[in-house]
């Protein structure tokens, strides 16, 4: 899965739909550029409002309203062709995949709210940034010198705005996968600026699953919005403690964005349980959604189960 038409995309889960004037009152300080009343296929823009985010480079935001649910299916090649195909181009966010809803209420660790909430919404606001809108064909997607960074804080802004509206329930990032609350994405945000470093536990989600009865994986979902690989961590339960692994996955996170993509195959660093743990390069992680993915492996005398070294294509 790539970036395309959409290069980022987040949404605000709503019990009830907000009006176009609703989003222009808690857009108020945003350069609006073009208002669209009504849209012929929901799936593709509903009702919207079109921000400037770098219009010198064609950068805008589109802040579309759907008043029906989020279709976590993301339809059928065969049967509801039109949603499969407006998630197919990325109409849901660049990186989402089917069933990220559900696995964002299932591993919404940090907002126990999380995990039923959404089942409340009936509509929702997704706010989407393009270089493309009104472009021509052969327009690039993205300009040279596109940073994903800015752009993603740009959108979650936006979103946060939006939260204070009557009928807002949550903050919901596709594809990271994550679900927040007003404060809690508020706070997350200004904790992060104070300390200088970007809100990555506002973008992507850290997930937990037992692989068998004594081995436990750990990951991050939605670090291509960044355009860096996601992180695993697999490790013997028992062994080791689950909140220094969350550190060490938002550490090589943050590593890698800073310093680009120089870990390598077979690469070793400190790591939890004060050992040294080794780096694998894969194109699929170990769950969905598939995504390029560092899976490391705790250097110490427990053998790995095979399916972990069998699972995904070393790049």
């Amino acid at each position: 899965m790539s970036k395309g038409m959409f290069t980022q995309g987040v949404c605000v889960l709503f019990e009830r739909a907000p009006s176009l004037e609703d989003l222009e009152a808690a857009l108020s300080d945003c350069d609006i550029r073009k208002r669209l009343d009504d849209s012929e296929e929901w799936v593709f823009g509903g009702p919207s409002l079109i921000v400037a985010y770098l219009p010198e480079a064609n950068g805008f935001v589109s802040i579309d309203i759907v008043d029906r649910p989020w279709p976590d299916h993301m339809g059928d090649a065969h049967e509801d062709t039109m949603i499969f195909g407006a998630w197919s181009m990325g109409h849901f966010g660049p990186l989402t995949f089917p069933g990220g809803l559900q696995r964002a209420a299932e591993q919404c660790w940090a907002w126990e709210p999380g995990r039923t909430i959404a089942e409340q919404h009936t509509a929702f606001i997704r706010i989407r940034s393009s270089y493309v809108f009104g472009g021509a064909d052969d327009s690039p997607f993205m300009p040279s010198d596109y940073r994903p960074l800015p752009e993603l804080d740009f959108v979650t802004q936006i979103a946060g705005k939006l939260l204070g509206l009557p009928g807002a329930l949550c903050y919901f990032n596709p594809n990271g996968e994550m679900l927040r609350d007003q404060q809690g994405l508020r706070e997350t945000l200004e904790y992060a600026k104070s300390n200088d470093f970007p809100p990555l536990d506002a973008w992507s989600n850290v997930r937990m699953f037992n692989i068998n009865a004594d081995w436990c994986l750990m990951d991050t979902v939605g670090n291509g919005q960044l355009d860096i690989p996601d992180v695993e961590a697999c490790f013997h339960t028992e062994s080791f403690d689950f909140n220094q692994i969350d550190n060490f996955l938002r550490n090589v996170s943050l590593y890698t964005l800073t310093n680009g993509e120089v870990i390598q195959q077979g690469d070793t660093m400190d790591g939890p349980g004060g050992i040294r743990w080794q780096s694998h390069q894969f194109e699929n992680g170990l769950c969905d959604p598939p995504r390029r993915v560092l899976r490391w492996l705790p250097l110490d005398d427990r053998e790995v189960p095979v399916e972990i070294h069998n699972a995904g294509n070393t790049e």
